[in-house]
């Protein structure tokens, strides 16, 4: 069972790829763990019974906290869990040894270049690309590059003097095709150097020309019928299709720095941060801040990241930020990237700090509804451009058949939430057949001067259910009373789910999964609702008074007796003394039946 201090945590986490961390009383970690699904791995430990596993239940009962790091792939979950484990090496994880370390593929930095696998890269000033959990991937990268852009693998000084003092012989990797003999000038400088700059294409992950080439040879080897050299190329092009060159959460050409990023309400700012060290993100934390007089980002921002460097350490000298702001130390490099490594790490720790405000606001919510009461109304208040909050919103709709018993209905919403015992219908009086405009001119006089004149509150919003022109008959309506302005009006249209305005023919759309507009098609189906079960009302009691009620001796009460059983005019009209009986006893039955049939006999 999921403990009460963790529950909120848990119920709240993303279905996405993560890494999560498990602290004890002391605040140690003492497991860390990767997932596909972050919510789904984490709820299994407390919900599922685990009495063929002792450890796994100490460990359980040991969790009083627990933070995640979100990830893009769970490659990238892989990798992090490793470097994680290896820099905290928790109590409960196995413990990593260095041959589970994961290969990178190394770009030397000197002349004619060498390309190869290493473990454990070095800060020689050459370039490391990876890792890679999966080796078999690795060494079909290394064999393509092999193949298409041949490089030499001797560790000769290759000087320009000593290829001109012809030092060097010729290998028999030449003589089988694998180097085309740089040492011996063969091939030149410029040339050879063409070549490592599409390598680093390919391990970057630019893939396009690659893969087109792979596929043109394979269907020349295919043409040639040579199927098994084709079935090869498909092979290697499958390989490069799930290839991924690059992890954003191990990479070493980040070196040290720290990231930070936030996403905030009026209210509150919901910071990440990232520090990376040698390459590696070691530490992920969230903070949330609450701002006391309206701080900017930039404010926070700024307090967040002394507290952090106070806390961690200011031995880190570029603080990657997702927007440019002061720093008051001069030793410090701040970077806003726009691409690279560098810009995929700002979007990872965008997307921690929006799930953490999430997860926070949802915890909130659930303890203090009216919290979500707030934020919901501040984002109506926000989409639909309004002055103010809209605490108290009444919607119209109007209803007839073919111009008869036309009604309309009023329903008020207050705080988000339908107020039932406030909605009024009104029977139309001034209005001859169907005409939608003046039934809604009509209805939003009575409802307003009755509620000015007796002094009562105003909404903030009025929704009417129609498009231009119920819209711009309740603005008259509104500026006959004298009221226009006092309070927010708009139309909404319903084939395209159009928002209209005073005065303004251009519409506004909504995005369709928002808040905003869930609220406004709810009220407009309530009105809808409200209306139409008053109109069947009307429309029932107008059939009875025309029909039954007109028979002598048969009143409203033995009407509904009849309608009940029969359901319609026509059936209890076809119906013998015999059959009506039953219901209405037979002296009433003989007047029905005389009243419809007495002519015939």
């Amino acid at each position: 069972m999921t403990p009460p201090d963790l529950k909120p945590i848990v119920n709240s986490l993303p279905e996405k790829p993560g890494v999560y961390k498990y602290f004890d009383k002391e605040g140690v970690i003492i497991y860390v763990g990767k997932a596909k699904s972050l919510k789904k791995r984490v709820s299994s430990y407390f919900t599922k019974k685990h009495h063929d596993n002792f450890k796994t239940s100490v460990l359980v009962s040991k969790i009083v906290h627990l933070e995640y790091t979100v990830v893009d792939t769970e490659m990238d979950a892989l990798l992090l869990e490793n470097s994680l484990i290896k820099e905290f090496q928790p109590k409960y994880n196995i413990a990593l040894k260095d041959d589970k370390s994961y290969p990178y593929i190394k770009v030397t930095k000197e002349r004619f270049p060498r390309v190869f696998s290493m473990f454990n890269p070095v800060r020689d000033g050459s370039e490391y690309f990876g890792p890679y959990a999966n080796k078999k991937v690795m060494y079909t990268v290394l064999e393509l590059i092999k193949k298409l852009y041949p490089v030499r693998n001797c560790n000769y000084n290759l000087s320009q003097a000593n290829i001109d003092a012809f030092k060097f012989k010729v290998c028999l990797e030449y003589q089988i095709g694998n180097c085309k003999g740089p040492c011996e000038a063969y091939q030149t400088e410029d040339s050879y150097n063409e070549g490592i700059r599409q390598i680093r294409h390919i391990l970057k992950g630019n893939l396009h020309e690659v893969k087109e080439h792979l596929k043109m040879v394979m269907m020349d080897a295919s043409r040639r019928l040579a199927f098994e050299e084709a079935q090869e190329y498909k092979d290697k092009l499958d390989s490069l299709v799930t290839y991924q060159s690059r992890s954003t959460v191990v990479s070493p050409v980040l070196g040290d720095l720290e990231v930070y990023s936030t996403s905030s309400t009026d209210k509150i700012s919901f910071v990440n941060f990232l520090r990376v060290s040698h390459g590696i993100i070691v530490i992920s934390r969230n903070v949330e801040i609450r701002k006391k007089m309206d701080e900017t980002d930039e404010e926070i921002l700024v307090h967040v990241m002394g507290e952090m460097r106070k806390h961690y350490g200011d031995d880190v000298k570029e603080i990657v930020l997702p927007m440019q702001l002061d720093w008051p130390d001069d030793r410090i490099t701040i970077t806003v990237p726009k691409a690279g490594d560098k810009k995929k790490l700002i979007d990872l720790s965008l997307k921690n700090a929006m799930l953490y405000k999430h997860e926070k606001l949802t915890q909130y919510e659930k303890l203090n509804p009216s919290v979500r009461v707030d934020r919901l109304l501040e984002q109506m208040k926000n989409d639909l451009h309004l002055k103010d909050l809209p605490r108290h919103i009444e919607c119209f709709d109007n209803s007839n058949f073919q111009g008869t018993y036309p009604v309309s209905a009023c329903v008020v919403f207050k705080d988000g939430k339908p107020a039932k015992n406030d909605y009024r219908h009104f029977n139309v009086k001034t209005v001859e057949g169907p005409d939608d405009f003046e039934t809604m001119k009509e209805v939003i006089t009575r409802r307003y001067s009755r509620l000015r004149d007796e002094n009562q509150p105003m909404p903030q919003l009025i929704v009417v259910d129609g498009g231009k022109g119920q819209l711009s008959h309740a603005v008259e309506a509104l500026k006959a009373l004298g009221l226009y302005g006092q309070m927010a009006i708009i139309g909404i249209a319903k084939r395209l789910e159009e928002i209209y305005y005073p005065d303004d023919s251009v519409p506004l759309y909504i995005d369709k999964k928002s808040e905003t507009l869930k609220i406004i098609q709810h009220m407009r189906d309530e009105a809808h609702r409200f209306g139409i079960t008053h109109h069947r009302s009307r429309r029932d009691k107008g059939t009875l008074k025309t029909s039954l009620t007109e028979i002598p001796g048969i009143g409203p009460e033995k009407a509904r007796q009849l309608l009940k059983e029969f359901k319609s005019i026509t059936r209890i009209k076809d119906s013998s003394v015999e059959t009506l009986t039953p219901v209405i006893g037979k002296a009433k039955a003989e007047l029905v039946y005389q009243y419809f049939h007495g002519e015939e006999n």
